[in-house]
C-alpha cells in the first residue's frame, strides 16, 4: 500500500484493529472451543504434516494427516469403549441370572432389616424404612429418571444436527491450520504489541504446556486407569475389566480421580467378605496408582510447562468450571498465559530474570541414576585393579633391545 497515514490516522488505524479483533472474537465466542481443539490436534500433528509435505504435495500431506489423527485418537478410543459396552452387557446379563435364581421377597426383607438396624443406632434419627416406603421412593425416582431420560434423549436427537455441523467446521479449521500454520504464526507475532521476542516464549510456553496436557496428562491418565482396573481384576473381581478401565482413565484426568472409584470400591470389597481383595485395592491405589504420576510426569511434561502443583489444580479445575471437559486443556494454557505475563512484567520493570529453558539448560540437569549402578561400579574398580598387573606384566615381557656392536 502506498498510502503513508498521518499520526492521527495511524491511531484510528490502531484503535480499529483492536476493534476488529474483539468483534471477532465475540462473534466467534460459540465456536471457541472448537476454535482451539482444531489449533490443538493441529499443533500436536503439525511435525507429522512437516515430515509428509517433503515428499508429498500439501494437500495430500494434509489429508494423511488427517487420517492419521483419526486413527490414532477415534479407533483406539472406539474400540476401548466397544469392549466396555460389551462388558456391561454380559454384566447385566449375569446379574438378570442371579435375580432368576434368587428369591427377592427374603433378600428384601433380610436388607430392609440390616437398614433398619443401621437407623437405629444412628442418634436422632427416628426412621423406619418399610416396604410402602420403599415403593413410593422407587416410583418417584423412575419417573424423574424417566423424565429426565426422555429430556436427554430428545436433546441427542436435536443435536444431532449440531454434532455434523461441528465435524465439519473441525475439518475445516484443522486443515486450515495446518496448512497455514507459517502464516498464522507470522500475523500473531506481528499483532502482537509486546514484540516478536515476548511473542516466541508466550507461544512456546503455551505449546509446551499444551504438548505437556495433552501427551502427558492422558497418558498418565489412561496407565493409572488400567492400574486401578487390573488392581480391581487381581483383587477377584474379574466382571468389568475396560468399564472399569474406561472410567478410572476418564476420572485420572483431573487430579485424584480414581481414588473417588477404587478407595470407596475396596471398602465396599472388605465389608462384602473380601478383606485381602479390598486392602489390595486401597493400597494399590495409595501405593502404586498415586506414584504412576510422579514417575511419569518429569518425563512426559516439558519443563516449560511446569506449573506449581497448586496453580495446575486450580486451572484444571477452574477450566473445567468455565469450558466443560475441555478445560482440562484450556484452563493449564490459560494459567501459563498470566504466569507468562506476570514474569515479563517482573522482567521488564523489576528487573527479575525471567527463567528460559534452552537446549544447553536441558543437557546441564542431572540425569537418572541407572538403576545397576553397583554393577558399573564393580566392573569399573575391578578394571582399574587388573589395570597396574597388566602394565606389570607388559613391562617384564618387554625385552632390551641388544645393541649392536661397534664396526
Amino acid at each position: 500500500m502506498a498510502t503513508e497515514f498521518s499520526m492521527p490516522q495511524r491511531r484510528a488505524l490502531a484503535v480499529a484493529t483492536v476493534v476488529a479483533v474483539l468483534f471477532a472474537a465475540y462473534f466467534l465466542r460459540s465456536y471457541f472451543i472448537l476454535i482451539v481443539v482444531a489449533a490443538v490436534a493441529a499443533y500436536l500433528f503439525s511435525p507429522l504434516y512437516v515430515r509428509l509435505n517433503r515428499r508429498m504435495g500439501s494437500g495430500l500431506s494434509a489429508t494423511l494427516t488427517l487420517l492419521a489423527a483419526f486413527a490414532v485418537v477415534f479407533v483406539p478410543l472406539s474400540l476401548f469403549v466397544l469392549l466396555a459396552v460389551v462388558q456391561i452387557t454380559t454384566m447385566v446379563e449375569r446379574v438378570a441370572e442371579w435375580v432368576g435364581r434368587t428369591d427377592l421377597s427374603a433378600l428384601g426383607d433380610r436388607a430392609l432389616q440390616i437398614v433398619n438396624d443401621l437407623l437405629r443406632r444412628v442418634p436422632y434419627i427416628d426412621t423406619t424404612v418399610t416396604p410402602e416406603s420403599l415403593r413410593g421412593s422407587m416410583a418417584r425416582v423412575a419417573q424423574e429418571g424417566g423424565q429426565w431420560l426422555l429430556g436427554l434423549l430428545q436433546g441427542a436427537a436435536g443435536g444431532l444436527f449440531g454434532a455434523i455441523t461441528a465435524l465439519i467446521l473441525f475439518l475445516y479449521v484443522f486443515l486450515s491450520l495446518l496448512t497455514n500454520r507459517e502464516r498464522v504464526v507470522m500475523v500473531i507475532r506481528q499483532l502482537n504489541p509486546l514484540g516478536e521476542d515476548v511473542t516466541d516464549v508466550y507461544m512456546t510456553k503455551m505449546g509446551a504446556m499444551v504438548k505437556g496436557t495433552v501427551m502427558g496428562q492422558f497418558v498418565i491418565a489412561v496407565c493409572q486407569g488400567v492400574a486401578g482396573a487390573g488392581s480391581i481384576y487381581l483383587a477377584g473381581f474379574h466382571q468389568g475389566f475396560f468399564l472399569f478401565a474406561v472410567l478410572l482413565s476418564a476420572l485420572s484426568v483431573i487430579p485424584l480421580g480414581s481414588g473417588i472409584v477404587t478407595i470407596p470400591f475396596g471398602i465396599g470389597m472388605i465389608l462384602f467378605g473380601n478383606v485381602f481383595g479390598g486392602v489390595f485395592v486401597i493400597l494399590f491405589h495409595l501405593i502404586v496408582v498415586t506414584n504412576i504420576d510422579n514417575f511419569l510426569r518429569p518425563i512426559l511434561v516439558p519443563r516449560e510447562a511446569r506449573l506449581d502443583a497448586a496453580l495446575m489444580l486450580l486451572a484444571v479445575f477452574a477450566g473445567i468450571t468455565m469450558f466443560g471437559a475441555w478445560g482440562i486443556v484450556i484452563g493449564p494454557v490459560l494459567m501459563i498465559v498470566v504466569v507468562t505475563t506476570i514474569s515479563v512484567y517482573l522482567q521488564e520493570y523489576k528487573g527479575v530474570p525471567m527463567q528460559r529453558y534452552d537446549e544447553d539448560e536441558r543437557d546441564e540437569k542431572p540425569k537418572r541414576r541407572n538403576p545397576l549402578w553397583w554393577l558399573g561400579r564393580r566392573i569399573k574398580e575391578a578394571r582399574e585393579k587388573d589395570q597396574p598387573r597388566q602394565d606389570a606384566d607388559d613391562t617384564e615381557d618387554a625385552e632390551p633391545e641388544p645393541k649392536s656392536a661397534a664396526p
